[in-house]
């Protein structure tokens, strides 16, 4: 091995991510691998998307965790005590369970997540705006509903949210007070529901990463493409210094340690905040414009040195996921021509993709990532309307329910 400087790493590590079902892991291993990092994946889906990569290596399976969190966290701190790994990374919902089950794991797991106190304050949809206005964080007005009565009642138009909930899976947008009253119905099985009036602008995510609350690294990107549930198949960098500040304010505030995500709207750089991600979210966009945070994070787990300087993406970096494009097109239209041209868009980099780079599946780099990509096309070209199943599907395999996190608290 050689020494590693600041923000770099030794070659020859090997990690293991949390999962293999989520964009976010497949984008992991789209920016690990050509950095010559080993990473294995723990999941129990033999189809998991991360699991056709030339980079995926070992699959150490492992219950589902909402279903089984306990047995998940054995899992993976068997494979841990192997000695095998020199970071574990939480790339979706599993970096919740670790704070709270931090203790099942062993003592020195290098592991970049935050106390659970910390989580608690900004996990779910409720606590996390009521830290925000704490904090002095910009957002739309929000109110918590408690009766199908108060639902009723709401300003009209707004989005009703579970207040835990996952990939837009617990999200309704509501115009009438009847449609209003079923979606409060199907929310407030999960918990309190969050009435939150819409926001204007443009689509956008701010990402950081944090050593103890000190800000080490962030990104700004906006949606150029959507994906299934709105989110974005396609990004752009840009640069927004008010995002960088209020998420700097929030990690320092929160002692923050790890990956902390912010979704806003935005008009002009100034932003309205809708909802945050107690992780990293889709590190390929940050990636192209040298912001690498899944880098990072290890440097982080292992208590090696970091950048001296905060670490800022650079503006104007074009990326996309032809598999996103595809199931965003096949939801939005239920048309199979539609899904095809947006594959093939995607694939071919043609019209507003000409200068965007693949980050989900680059098939000249990583030729066994066309498996994925064959089998929902396939089954899109069946039945167009199953790209929510699809997606629906993936977000049971790491999503991890406020239950299973209360089943491992120490």
């Amino acid at each position: 091995m050689r020494p590693a400087g600041p923000g770099h790493l030794e070659v020859g590590l090997r990690v293991l991510l949390s999962e293999a079902s989520s964009l976010t892991a497949r984008e992991h291993l789209s920016v690990l691998g050509p950095s010559g990092i080993d990473a294995d994946v723990a999941s129990s889906n033999s189809l998991a998307i991360a699991r056709f990569s030339r980079w995926c290596g070992r699959t150490v399976r492992v219950p589902r965790s909402a279903d089984d969190p306990k047995g998940y966290l054995d899992t993976v701190a068997a494979a841990l005590r192997d000695g095998r790994y020199d970071a574990l990374l939480p790339t979706h919902e599993q970096a919740w369970l670790f704070a709270a089950g931090r203790h099942l794991l062993p003592a020195d797991t290098p592991l970049a997540v935050a106390d659970i106190e910390a989580f608690d304050q900004i996990q779910g949809k409720v606590a996390c705006c009521r830290l925000f206005d704490a904090l002095g964080l910009p957002q739309p007005a929000w109110s918590v509903l408690a009766a199908t009565d108060q639902a009723r009642r709401v300003e009209l138009p707004c989005w009703l949210k579970a207040s835990f909930s996952t990939a837009g899976r617990g999200v309704r947008y509501v115009t009438a007070p009847g449609q209003a009253a079923r979606a409060y119905h199907e929310l407030a099985a999960a918990g309190p529901v969050l009435a939150q009036q819409p926001a204007a602008g443009t689509y956008a995510q701010v990402a950081g990463l944090f050593s103890d609350g000190r800000l080490v690294a962030v990104h700004t990107s906006e949606l150029a493409g959507t994906g299934a549930g709105g989110s974005a198949a396609a990004r752009v960098s840009v640069d927004h210094p008010r995002p960088r500040a209020h998420i700097e304010t929030l990690g320092r505030h929160l002692r923050w340690h790890g990956g902390l995500t912010l979704d806003y709207l935005h008009h002009h750089g100034t932003p309205q905040y809708i909802e945050a991600n107690a992780r990293t979210v889709e590190p390929g966009n940050a990636a192209a414009a040298d912001v690498d945070l899944p880098v990072l994070t290890i440097a982080i787990s292992r208590g090696d040195s970091l950048p001296g300087t905060l670490v800022v993406g650079r503006p104007g970096v074009h990326t996309h996921s032809s598999l996103a494009l595809m199931l965003g097109a096949a939801e939005r239209s239920g048309s199979r021509a539609s899904a095809l041209r947006a594959l093939a868009a995607g694939l071919s980099r043609r019209g507003s993709l000409k200068d965007s780079r693949e980050v989900l599946t680059p098939l000249p780099a990583d030729p066994l990532s066309l498996v994925p990509i064959v089998v929902v096309a396939s089954q899109l070209l069946l039945r167009p309307g199953r790209a929510q199943a699809l997606a629906a599907r993936a977000v049971r395999d790491y999503a991890v329910p406020p239950a299973a996190v209360d089943i491992v608290r120490g």
